[in-house]
């Protein structure tokens, strides 16, 4: 009798790591497999630094694709609720626009293009429009 009420006293005081809530929703590494692209952020300290590309310096994130250099910076975030504005340039310098990511659940967030240029990606040698709206998995 000792060991169950033992038992239930532990699985009581744990419960609480064990159900962890994500309260920082903007804290991601997130993919779409069906573009092979990835969106890496950090909106509440922007603290992201670009692999192989320092000279950026820290920002709140980047979209890029696998095995590719070429990103896409997130120059500035604005985070309201589940969803957040983004100020978004390509790499190049050459290119801007304006998107939100909505966190449509604990997995499933939504990059939306507002405003400005299309984000385009590299894709076998070629340009590769990327659809206004993108669904993207947390890993």
């Amino acid at each position: 009798m000792k060991k169950i009420i033992t038992i239930i006293i532990l699985a009581f005081l744990l419960s609480p790591a064990l159900a962890q809530e994500n309260k920082e929703p903007f804290r991601a590494y997130l993919i779409n497999k069906e573009y092979n692209v990835y969106l890496r952020i950090d909106f509440y300290q922007d603290n992201i630094s670009v692999p192989g590309q320092d000279l950026y310096g820290k920002l709140p994130g980047f979209l890029s694709k696998q095995h590719n250099s070429f990103c896409w910076l997130i120059t500035s975030a604005e985070v309201e609720g589940n969803k957040a504005t983004l100020q978004m340039i390509n790499d190049y310098g050459s290119e801007d626009l304006t998107a939100t990511l909505t966190a449509e659940n604990d997995s499933v967030y939504v990059l939306k293009q507002i405003e400005g240029s299309t984000l385009k990606i590299p894709n076998n040698g070629k340009w590769l429009k990327l659809p206004k709206t993108l669904e993207l998995r947390r890993q």
